[in-house]
């Protein structure tokens, strides 16, 4: 199978997987109502009645969630048409040396917005947590390009950079459990949809990163890097398809 895999073909697929995006995106913000979080920043105040600084806090802005859901499905569909016209050459040359720049400054803002997503239908609503928990999920994805840069010059793979990402990952995945166990401690645990998302999602993460080892370790069809490259482009439509439709189900129905 990994043989038939070509260029052309890849080029199509990019096409296809364009459409898919963009459709579902519009689809959702059709159908979706109204939804909107709070996102907030926290502050030291003078309590004059308690003599001390307490703790507060303040709504900053209301962020539409259905819009937040669109954003990835957009950034994915605009990404694919890019990568199968002004930027197809360059695209071809690098496929052909082992590596995509383009999917990781993709992944880097679509799956930083996923992580957002999840987090905020958990309850993380501060701001501050909110960009920490954007910039690790984007600077895993950005080691994903060192990662293929670096081994560009080496003769053995070199797995500092995955791991480095691995770490660096898992951190957003930690944060968001910790809200999931202490909501259920204080007796108000999230929606069981929620939970959902949160293991479908966790093991489609990983597939993203068994799917790099594969190709690095060549194993079976993955000795074809075009092969990889085609699992990685079904593995992030799966991924984001299933976020942005079990958050419509859950919550942004009318």
């Amino acid at each position: 199978m990994s043989k038939t895999i070509t260029l052309i073909g890849l080029r199509k697929f990019n096409y296809f997987m364009a459409a898919l995006h963009g459709l579902q995106a519009v689809a959702l913000l059709a159908l979706s109502k109204n939804f909107t979080l709070p996102i907030s920043a926290g502050y030291l105040s003078w309590d004059q009645a308690a003599m001390r600084v307490v703790p507060r806090s303040t709504v900053l802005f209301n962020l539409s969630l259905p819009l937040l859901i669109a954003m990835f499905l957009i950034i994915s569909s605009v990404a694919h048409i890019i990568i199968a016209t002004v930027y197809n050459k360059t695209y071809n040359e690098n496929l052909q040396k082992g590596i995509n720049k383009a999917r990781w400054f993709e992944y880097s803002i679509s799956a930083s917005i996923m992580m957002v997503a999840i987090a905020l239908l958990v309850g993380v609503y501060d701001l501050t947590s909110l960009v920490m928990i954007f910039s690790l999920t984007a600077i895993m994805n950005l080691l994903g390009l060192v990662m293929e840069i670096h081994n560009q010059t080496t003769t053995k793979t070199n797995w500092v950079s995955y791991w480095i990402g691995c770490l660096a990952g898992i951190i957003p995945w930690l944060v968001i459990a910790f809200y999931f166990w202490l909501s259920a401690s204080k007796e108000t645990a999230a929606p069981v949809f929620v939970y959902f998302i949160f293991v479908s999602l966790f093991i489609f993460f990983n597939c993203f990163a068994i799917n790099m080892v594969l190709q690095y370790k060549k194993v079976g069809k993955w000795s074809n890097y075009l092969y990889g490259e085609r699992a990685y482009i079904i593995l992030s439509l799966v991924a984001k398809s299933l976020l942005a439709w079990q958050v419509f189900g859950g919550t942004l129905r009318p």
